[in-house]
């Protein structure tokens, strides 16, 4: 009678058990195995950033053409916009000039350029340009083309080298992407180069930007650009690295404007490095009858 008693205690005991799903024993699940690279290069600090500037200084001017499509989203209404996809150019001279087109079907749908201090937008199809300084960080309501500037694709083309007042913090971390069409995880080795300056009159370091490298390859993947008050500004991916005239570009670059909330893709069909640039082609001329809005 008492072992009936215990075994009807013990199987009380077991029954919320049993109909909750525990279990009393350890069980085992297999989950996903991340992939290794089979290359993972390994650089002192100085020579990442001397590898960067390196890069930074072999080039005094750019010739791309490209696929240029732009998306708006607006993330608090849970909505995106993608307008039509554009054949265009873009051209940059160091220090800071830079021409872009961007035209669909044959008809001019942007043209903006800069001579480094001030810039020209013309718009054909509204019958609008606006002009002011680079630097005026002034933004205008209605259709997103009225702010694109030229420092987001000056940004955005090139990672800069480092200027001699920078400061800078290498780490090393490994990021875990998941490749959901073949259901595998990799493991990509990357380094994260911090480059910061100290504000003037005090001992805070303001944020100037963070370039993500991958170290299969030593390419960078990811540029976190900051404003002067240390907020992100842009955000630049890129992507499929493609040898172009004899050097390594990647092929598609993702430029985010959070603050506007824009994305711009550029596919890029091909660049040439170093080709004689003029001033007369940074120049945008302006269509006639056309309202011009200066910034101040």
């Amino acid at each position: 009678m008492r072992v009936f008693q215990r075994g009807a205690a013990a199987a009380t005991m077991l029954l919320p058990l049993l109909i909750t799903g525990c279990s009393l024993f350890p069980t085992t699940r297999k989950l996903p195995v991340p992939k290794t690279p089979t290359i993972t290069q390994t650089v002192a600090p100085a020579e990442l950033v001397d590898r960067l500037n390196k890069r930074w200084a072999a080039i005094s001017t750019l010739t791309a053409t490209v696929e240029i499509q732009a998306t708006v989203i607006k993330t608090k209404e849970g909505s995106e916009k993608d307008y039509p996809t554009l054949h265009g150019f873009i051209l940059m001279r160091k220090p800071a000039m830079l021409r872009v087109v961007g035209q669909y079907l044959g008809v001019r749908f942007f043209n903006m350029g800069s001579d480094g201090k001030n810039f020209t937008l013309s718009i054909p199809t509204l019958s609008k340009v606006i002009k002011g300084p680079t630097k005026l960080n002034k933004r205008l309501p209605g259709n997103p083309l009225y702010n694109l500037r030229p420092d987001f694709f000056f940004d955005a083309l090139l990672v800069r080298g480092l200027d001699p007042d920078d400061e800078y913090m290498v780490e090393a971390d490994t990021d875990t992407v998941e490749d959901a069409a073949r259901k595998h995880l990799f493991l990509i080795p990357e380094y994260k180069l911090s480059i910061m300056r100290t504000k003037p009159g005090s001992r805070e370091r303001l944020p100037l930007r963070v370039v993500y490298f991958r170290r299969d390859n030593l390419q960078p993947y990811q540029q976190d650009v900051y404003d002067s008050e240390g907020n992100l500004e842009t955000q630049v991916f890129y992507d499929a690295y493609k040898e172009f005239d004899g050097n390594t570009y990647p092929s598609r670059i993702t430029l985010k404007r959070p603050v506007e909330e824009i994305q711009i893709i550029l596919t890029v069909d091909q660049v040439k490095e170093n080709q004689p640039l003029g001033d007369d082609q940074f120049v945008v001329a302006i269509p006639e009858n056309a309202t011009v809005q200066t910034l101040e």
